[in-house]
């Protein structure tokens, strides 16, 4: 029986270490539809304009201003509808995180 709680234990820590490496997977994935414009982890080429290492609050607020239609945009406002606020601010605090 003892054993088995000790399995059972370390299955669970496996499981919820799994689901969290899937979601930073998951959030790349997100990150990645903005390479074209920002560049591979946000960092742009000359004249685009750089996500990583911005303040991931200020890049949340302007992306729900997007979605929203409150800031002009030729292309980010469709984009921002495609995600939920919750997914929006993944994707801040995974540009947030990245070197600049």
């Amino acid at each position: 029986m003892h054993i088995t709680v000790k399995w059972l234990a370390a299955g669970t820590l496996l499981a919820a270490a799994l689901g969290a490496h899937a979601q930073v997977n998951q959030v790349k994935v997100w990150a990645a539809a903005c390479a074209n414009c920002h560049g591979t982890d946000g960092r742009a080429q000359e004249g685009g304009f750089n996500l990583a290492g911005q303040n991931k609050d200020d890049m949340l607020k302007k992306l729900l201003a997007y979605k929203k239609g409150e800031r002009p945009a030729t292309i980010m406002h469709q984009l921002a509808k495609g995600y939920t606020d919750e997914q929006l601010a993944q994707i801040s605090a995974y540009f947030a995180a990245q070197k600049p």
